[in-house]
């Protein structure tokens, strides 16, 4: 069994201060990602013994950034998707394992009236494009917060956010032509018609409290895994982000 668990922290450094290392170590997962690490190279030094850490970092201090963190050595590591105007953020890693790549995206918020969101389109079109070509090569296992509620049980509020980064018809779309291009949403696999679990609630309003979420942070993978999957969860009783962590367990 391989346990994988995705997590965006929003802040490492802020996250390690309220709980992060005795989270790592309770998981006890194989691999481990993160994003939204917010570092610069030697702003942390984590004490992880039996992991080998992989890091990428944004150009822009204090900003996106991604993490892996695994047991088992990768054969290869890459950084970004080969693409320089979108490998600027440090928004992806991917690590090839003998059966499968793993692939942390921290994908592109849309933004605040939507100022992002045409960015955000091409991103969409660049990394399908990218998981494709690994999968040519071996299947492929990607997570990590896809700034996306898919469909309106994936959300306490959609009629309101119709319109808002996250939740608009363009965001939905892409999202479908993913599933639609044999990647398995393996949360919805196992809970089909599962309501009211969520991944992220915004620090405003109480959201948390009054379980009024979103779920953006997801584990996908090809059509060829199917037969591997075991489990799904979504730690939503693990604070210390706006985010929690998310689990997939393959055989």
């Amino acid at each position: 069994m391989t346990k994988l668990i995705s997590w965006n922290v929003n802040g490492l450094r802020a996250c390690v201060g309220k709980g992060f290392l005795d989270y790592f170590e309770e998981a006890d997962a194989d691999i481990f990602c993160i994003q939204e690490s917010k570092l610069q190279e030697g702003q942390i030094e984590l004490e992880l013994p039996g992991y080998h850490q992989y890091w990428n970092y944004a150009k822009k201090k204090g900003y996106s950034g991604t993490a892996v963190f695994t047991k088992t050595e990768p054969l290869s590591v890459s950084y970004g998707i080969g693409m320089e105007e979108h490998d600027q953020e440090g928004r992806v890693i991917t690590a090839e394992f003998e059966d499968y790549y793993v692939v942390t995206c921290y994908t592109p918020n849309s933004q605040d009236g939507l100022a992002r969101l045409d960015y955000r389109m091409q991103w969409e079109d660049d990394f399908l494009a990218y998981l494709k070509s690994l999968e040519e090569k071996k299947p492929v296992v990607f997570c990590g917060d896809l700034n996306v509620a898919h469909k309106e049980i994936d959300l306490k509020n959609p009629k309101t956010n119709r319109k808002n980064a996250g939740f608009t018809d363009e965001e939905r779309g892409k999202f479908t032509t993913l599933l639609e291009a044999g990647f398995i949403d393996t949360w919805r696999y196992f809970n089909p018609d599962k309501e009211g679990i969520y991944s992220w609630w915004s620090y405003r309003f109480k959201a948390r409290e009054k379980n009024a979420g979103w779920r953006i942070d997801y584990f996908c993978v090809s059509e060829a895994l199917k037969p591997r999957l075991v489990s799904v969860d979504i730690h939503t009783d693990i604070f210390g982000s706006d985010h929690c962590p998310v689990e997939l367990v393959l055989e």
